[in-house]
């Protein structure tokens, strides 16, 4: 590494100011400091710089996701093998590594015009490229169905990065997450790709590997639900054969990354760890999806028990991923309370209430981003009444 360092600074005052590849100041830049931890200091006044910057903190998230996102690749090969009934035959890197060729160009096509923008936005505007992409192009591909087409996700990242971010002023200034803001714009602007039941299941050879399930199994196309859109048809996908094992170990048809529970609890217990995510926010979504499945299941409106809402669709991977986000989330510590317990109350009300949209996360989420700025001044505010009154309390 000290080789690389070297080269680096050997190269660096061509990036600089009178440098003749100043223009290319910002992706030096982003380069740089995406390996090594900056070493400018303050020149006045007292400052006390921590080493974990934002940068290492998107990196530790994206170490967060990965235990999802390599078992939603699993589960793209699985779901594969399953519908064209050779699964007892498939070994298991021949699953994973279908799974995986199936999933890497969505992640390719993510980063490449997600982080192209960015780069020409920060170049434009003569800023450092901000760090916020690299979480969220990863996101994305995990919250689309596998057989959503590259153009589309293209269009779709396109769309999230400029109206979603960078026309608020980038990182760190956008209202709502732009991984959701993606999403909602594929799910509104090409709802068949993201619904219905031909989205969820991989159904081509990808290099020999995987089955073409149209020829194998003799059919015009290849039809599979979820099972949370068997729930809003009104079925309990355990009566249609799917345990609730299957359910919380992830090996059901859904978007890429939000099946397994088992492997998006890994990613949010390394979050809690290292402080990254707020457990206050993360528990108040499920306490409030909870308390509203089980309130629905009480009166007979949902076909499932209320501990089934919380481990289908997006809701663990909202709760952990999403509604966490430090920069659309309430920020206040009463605030989390309330702003993730309305997410999850919202998210089940969304689902049991609207048959035709049984996914209630992306929207319940995007709703309180919006809201989350006025929880906190309300918190805010309150607390300073409380003080105030205090005070004049002490005087008398």
């Amino acid at each position: 590494m000290s080789f690389l360092r070297n080269y680096l600074n050997k190269i660096k005052p061509n990036f600089e100011k009178d440098g003749k590849l100043h223009a290319f100041h910002s992706l030096f830049d982003g380069f740089e400091t995406f390996l090594y931890v900056p070493n400018t200091t303050s020149k006045n006044g007292v400052h006390i710089h921590d080493a974990i910057d934002s940068k290492r903190i998107m990196s530790v998230v994206v170490l967060a996701l990965m235990p999802a996102l390599l078992f939603g690749m699993y589960n793209v090969g699985y779901q594969n093998y399953l519908a064209a009934g050779t699964l007892a035959e498939a070994s298991f890197f021949s699953i994973f590594f279908y799974g995986f060729l199936a999933v890497l160009p969505k992640i390719l096509v993510s980063y490449i015009v997600g982080l192209g923008i960015e780069f020409a936005w920060a170049q434009w505007k003569g800023e450092e490229i901000q760090e916020g992409f690299l979480v969220s192009g990863i996101l994305i591909p995990m919250i689309v169905p596998v057989n959503c087409p590259l153009w589309i996700l293209a269009v779709a990242v396109a769309f999230a990065v400029i109206i979603g971010k960078e026309i608020f002023g980038g990182t760190g200034m956008n209202i709502f997450n732009p991984a959701l803001v993606c999403r909602a714009f594929l799910f509104f602007a090409y709802p068949s790709m993201m619904s219905g039941d031909k989205v969820w299941v991989a159904d081509e050879k990808i290099l020999g590997l995987g089955n073409n399930l149209a020829e194998t199994l003799n059919v015009d196309a290849f039809t599979q639900a979820t099972p949370l859109a068997e729930v809003g048809q009104g079925i309990n996908p355990v009566d249609a054969g799917t345990s609730l094992c299957d359910m919380i170990c992830g090996f059901i048809p859904g978007s890429i990354g939000e099946t397994s529970v088992i492997a998006i609890a890994l990613g949010g217990l390394l979050l809690l760890i290292t402080g990254i995510a707020s457990w206050k926010t993360m528990l108040s979504v499920f306490v409030g999806g909870g308390l509203t499945a089980a309130l629905f299941a009480a009166t007979g409106s949902t076909v499932i028990p209320w501990y089934e809402h919380l481990v289908l669709g997006g809701f663990a991977f909202g709760a952990v991923f999403m509604a966490t986000d430090p920069v659309t989330s309430a920020r206040t510590e009463t605030g989390k309370w309330i702003y993730g317990f309305i997410i999850g109350v919202m998210a089940i009300v969304i689902r049991v209430m609207n048959p035709g949209y049984p996914e209630g996360m992306m929207l319940a989420i995007l709703l309180m981003n919006m809201f989350a700025p006025t929880i906190d001044h309300f918190v805010v505010e309150r607390n300073i009444s409380k003080r105030m009154k205090r005070s004049k309390e002490v005087k008398e």
